[in-house]
């Protein structure tokens, strides 16, 4: 299986790229200067000046994206409206590093995370721009995207223990009563979901157990 992770020198991708090429897999690395990921090949490229050519025969494409600055939050709807429109009408599966703010907390779902009273101020520019491109992804019938989201608390420096609860729409818990996983046990179940891509336009989320 051949897999292109954009952003692969971001602390996210880098990790997928880790995990995926340990179990045997073809993996580019899609940066845009020197490649400091495990992958062996490499587009050095912007990722704004994709073209369907330079994606394709991969038969996955991770979206590794991530921008915190207040001039650069649109560019997580930009960007990924870019990719979708790059593997448009094709056969490559295209999954994406979500957020967890737009993650429901009623059965309704009609209330998000990053609606509660609690949730940080600070991040919420942050959880509307990706819960924005969110939405507008779902609109797209014509990408076969799947949409992973982490739990609340996502470490960057966690553990990998490679035990993950697996679940959907709304924000879950594990036995401990909490929203919590590392960066490397995300990686897990992203590799995971590219084995078995069985989420085609859906959003899914992941938690540690």
């Amino acid at each position: 299986m051949k897999i292109a992770v954009i952003c692969a020198n971001g602390k996210a991708g880098q990790l997928i790229v880790k995990e995926a090429v340990n179990r045997g897999f073809d993996v580019t690395a899609v940066v845009k200067g020197e490649n400091k990921s495990a992958a062996q090949n490499a587009i050095v490229k912007d990722l704004f000046n994709l073209t369907a050519a330079d994606l394709a025969g991969f038969d996955v494409v991770v979206d590794a994206f991530g921008a915190w600055t207040p001039e650069t939050l649109n560019q997580h709807s930009t960007s990924l409206k870019h990719i979708c429109d790059v593997l448009s009408r094709t056969d490559t599966r295209l999954l994406v590093v979500g957020g967890a703010g737009s993650l429901y907390v009623n059965a309704e779902h009609t209330a998000c995370v990053s609606d509660g009273a609690d949730f940080p101020e600070i991040f919420k520019p942050l959880a509307n721009a990706m819960a924005k491109a969110l939405r507008e992804l779902r609109e797209r019938n014509d990408v076969k995207w799947t949409y992973i989201s982490p739990a609340g608390d996502f470490q960057a420096d966690g553990e990998r223990t490679g035990k993950y609860i697996l679940a959907g729409e709304e924000l879950t818990l594990n036995s401990k009563g909490e929203s919590i996983i590392s960066y490397a046990d995300y990686a897990v179940a992203m590799v995971d979901e590219i084995e078995k891509g069985g989420h085609i336009g859906q959003r899914i989320s992941v938690v540690r157990e």
